[in-house]
């Protein structure tokens, strides 16, 4: 073999080799690019589960509440008489109904009524929230007065706490809610069966109160769902005409660029911002009521419209020119080929955005806050002009309360938020899915 052929035959397999390394450091360097992702992802989700825990594990207990079974006794010396009540229910609404509630507890616990300190301390057990749930039932059926009936009552919170483990029952009296003689009472309503943790169907029907155990979202409930409704109503229509005239009929100059421009920008706005906005227009200016669902879904309506209008463009761009091609050729018009061709192909992406910019409207706090949707409301709204508040702005309210029986009401209205959002955001993912067509 000759001098040149060595030689080439060396070349050749110094190139194939450092082909071979090349390829070896590819394959490397995509292996170490897919074990960032999959770090990254799991970096994420460690981060997820660790919040979803959190919340979860203080929070799930809020959905139960603990409950005395006692009997109470509606005395017509404290009601007065049925007939009395037909003529004028002003005696019952003032009648004193937290005695009626610690008499029948008393008689329960067999405390002697002359032993004021024992007495005290078991009324203490039962919420002062009592009141409104006893007069409910007597304004519900007058035949009740002069009867003796047992009646879930709600404990207080610290009560509560205490079956739900949030107190250290072992250390001294003094550094706890609970006194030594509360415990007896405890354990004697344990041995009875009078004392039970039922479901918190209240956390979802009460309203504002000052009370943890009397203290739910149903105001919130209300509130939000009117806002819904409003930001549906009026971001739906308005941000679908506006997108179907940017994409198919508006022309292309400076003005629609800037259009465009402004639309983008808007979308990256702070939404405390729409909450200035709002406060400075639909209250100062309109002068519509201040914690009003209205005012609050005017101004989401005003941050959703960005985003439904650029889900909306890009659900239009997404349906093949051919499709416009083919109506036009076979004698459509223009109006046509939009409304009867264009728009049902893209609905299935416009409803994902519709849905995603609802979510993310059910979620916002800042502009609520700014609009005064931070009231004391107890009573349901009726309409949407009334005082109400927002499930986020509760959950805000709840928060900033020092009472431990708040902070597990707080982390039950945070799950009860995401699940809102969960399900909104999968029925997004279901629809997309559902009626998506692949080109």
């Amino acid at each position: 073999m000759s001098d040149a052929t060595a030689s080439g035959i060396a070349s050749a397999a110094a190139r194939s080799n450092r082909r071979d390394i090349g390829i070896k450091r590819r394959y490397a360097a995509e292996r170490r690019f897919k074990a960032y992702g999959i770090i990254a992802i799991g970096i994420g989700l460690c981060f997820l589960a660790i919040l979803l825990w959190s919340i979860i594990s203080k929070g799930y207990t809020a959905f139960w509440q603990t409950e005395i079974r006692v009997p109470i006794t509606f005395s017509e010396q404290i009601l007065g008489t049925p007939e009395d009540a037909l003529k004028s229910e002003t005696k019952l609404m003032m009648a004193n109904y937290p005695r009626i509630a610690r008499d029948g507890l008393v008689k329960l616990l067999d405390i002697d009524p002359s032993n004021r300190k024992a007495v005290t301390a078991a009324g203490k057990l039962i919420s002062s929230g009592t009141r409104v749930a006893l007069r409910d039932i007597v304004l519900k059926d007058l035949s009740v007065i002069g009867t003796t009936q047992d009646v879930w009552l709600y404990a207080s919170s610290e009560l509560d706490s205490a079956m739900k483990g949030q107190y250290d029952l072992s250390v001294p009296e003094n550094r706890r809610p609970i006194s030594d003689q509360q415990l007896q009472f405890i354990a004697k309503l344990k041995a009875d069966g009078a004392i039970a943790q039922r479901f918190n169907w209240g956390l979802f029907t009460f309203g504002a109160s000052s009370r943890a155990e009397t203290a739910g979202l149903g105001v919130a409930i209300i509130g939000s769902f009117y806002m819904m409704l409003i930001v549906l109503a009026l971001a739906l229509p308005i941000g679908v005409a506006a997108s179907i005239y940017l994409e198919e009929f508006a022309p292309k100059n400076k003005f629609t660029d800037l259009i465009e421009v402004n639309i983008n920008n808007l979308a990256a706005v702070p939404s405390i911002v729409f909450g200035l906005l709002g406060l400075a227009v639909f209250i100062n200016w309109f002068g519509l009521p201040r914690s009003a669902s209205l005012v609050g879904g005017l101004v989401l309506t005003l941050m959703t419209l960005p985003t439904i209008i650029i889900a909306t463009r890009a659900a239009l761009r997404a349906v093949p020119p051919s499709i416009r091609w083919a109506a036009l050729g076979l004698g459509a018009s223009k109006t046509q080929t939009v409304f009867h061709h264009v728009l049902p192909l893209a609905a299935p992406g416009i409803l994902t955005g519709t849905i995603i910019g609802l979510a993310q409207a059910l979620g916002e706090t800042a502009p609520l806050l700014l609009i005064g949707m931070v009231a004391f409301v107890v009573n349901d709204p009726a309409t949407p002009m009334d005082p109400a508040t927002a499930l986020p702005v509760q959950i805000y309210m709840w928060a900033n309360e020092a009472e431990r029986a708040f902070a597990e009401r707080t982390s039950g209205a945070i799950i009860i938020l995401l699940a809102f959002l969960a399900i909104m955001n999968l029925t997004a993912i279901f629809l997309r899915r559902r009626f998506e067509r692949r080109w």
